[in-house]
């Protein structure tokens, strides 16, 4: 994307997103306009929307959240997947009617098969058995194949069937973990994003989790460099300790794991946390780029995200819901009147047959129950007959 489209749609998606204006007596609200007509849906990524957290944040904090769900396909890694298969065509490692492979929680692979699709790459996913199902349905909507992989396999049993396929085939292998295309296009895109939209204004901390690593070391490079100040935290799984644990992940020379990490356990946060410490989050570390790890469980992680929903209208994952988790610890010894910004990755609609749903009801509750009962017509009430007339 150029520097002027660029610039251009950084103007549109910052300007207020409605203005108001009075007309005969009444507050109307006019969208605020784009700024052109988008040749192809993979123009649209990125210039995500910072939003104000009113209701969660405790007194004296600012809060806000990074929403990645405004990306075309609804996750952050819509990013990564637009800078990984671009930097393969730059280098001549991609031509057209090539297969593209990549093993993922979900998020990468929509994304991955969205890009494809646009370009028109054949897709291969490798994801394993315990992702939410929604995921491999949106992928094979999107026109990929979805290699499922056993689930004693964990993550490296995924990624060691994506490279055994691309070795046996010669099809071209994102490497998500290991590509340092993905944090290079978060220090040119989101973390830009962020100083611009906090230009001139307060922000005291970024709060992040980790999935490849690449939204934390391409970000945090670009606010350790333009504002030293900001502290940088990084969140993990209380049950997956990885970072935590100070254990190496052994590796390939490729710099695949070789392995699954010893403090690796099973956790809800999907796309947070796979059962290695990967490349580009492990330069990040060796980097230095953050100043406290803090572990979220995943009760918090889900009660916080159905939080966001009910009290802020903000619609997020798992992820979603651990990440702002991490940003409320963080609030809660913050000293008055720091602000706070964290990153929400995804949609939760990728969760719907995850335990982020488990406590949502398809059926009307005794509540719901009692309001359809409170007039005379249209009832479909349990094992009564349906009533359509009073």
């Amino acid at each position: 994307m150029s520097a002027a489209l660029g610039a251009r749609r950084a103007s549109a998606l910052r300007a207020s997103p409605a203005k108001a204006r009075r007309a005969g007596g009444r507050r109307a609200l006019v969208a605020a306009p784009r700024a052109q007509i988008y040749e192809n849906i993979t123009q649209t990524i990125g210039n995500t929307p910072v939003i104000k957290i009113n209701k969660l944040a405790p007194e004296g904090v600012t809060m806000y959240a990074k929403a990645e769900f405004f990306n075309p396909l609804s996750s952050v890694k819509d990013r990564l997947a637009i800078a990984v298969i671009e930097d393969a065509e730059r280098k001549g490692l991609l031509k057209p009617g090539d297969t593209v492979v990549e093993a993922t929680s979900g998020n990468t692979g929509i994304a991955v098969a969205m890009v494809c699709a646009q370009k028109g790459y054949k897709c291969v996913i490798c994801m394993a058995e315990p992702f939410s199902v929604e995921r491999r349905k949106v992928m094979r909507m999107l026109g990929a194949k979805v290699i499922v992989t056993p689930k004693a396999g964990k993550g490296t049993g995924m990624v060691a069937k994506a490279e055994e396929l691309c070795e046996k085939h010669g099809w071209f292998l994102c490497r998500q973990f290991e590509n340092e295309a993905n944090p290079a296009y978060h220090s040119s895109t989101t973390g830009p994003e962020i100083l611009t939209d906090f230009a001139g204004k307060q922000l005291d901390y970024y709060v992040t989790g980790y999935g490849t690593g690449g939204t934390f070391q391409g970000v945090s490079r670009v606010l350790k460099a333009a504002r030293p100040d900001t502290k940088v935290v990084l969140l993990e799984p209380e049950a997956a300790p990885l970072v935590g644990s100070g254990i190496a992940t052994e590796r390939k020379p490729t710099g695949a794991p070789a392995g699954s990490h010893p403090a690796f356990a099973a956790h809800p946060v999907q796309g947070w946390t796979p059962d290695f410490v990967p490349l580009v989050l492990e330069n990040g570390l060796n980097a230095g780029l953050y100043d406290e790890l803090v572990p979220i469980t995943g009760a918090e992680a889900i009660e916080t995200a159905q939080k966001l929903a009910s009290q802020e209208g903000i619609f997020t994952g798992i992820s979603g819901g651990a990440s702002m988790a991490g940003a409320l610890k963080v609030a809660a010894k913050a000293p008055k009147g720091s602000v706070i910004l964290t990153m929400l990755p995804d949609t939760s609609e990728r969760y719907l047959s995850t335990p982020l749903y488990e406590s949502i009801n398809a059926d009307m509750n005794e509540e719901e129950l009692e309001i359809a009962k409170s007039t005379p017509s249209f009832q479909l009430l349990p094992g009564e007959e349906p009533v359509l007339a009073a």
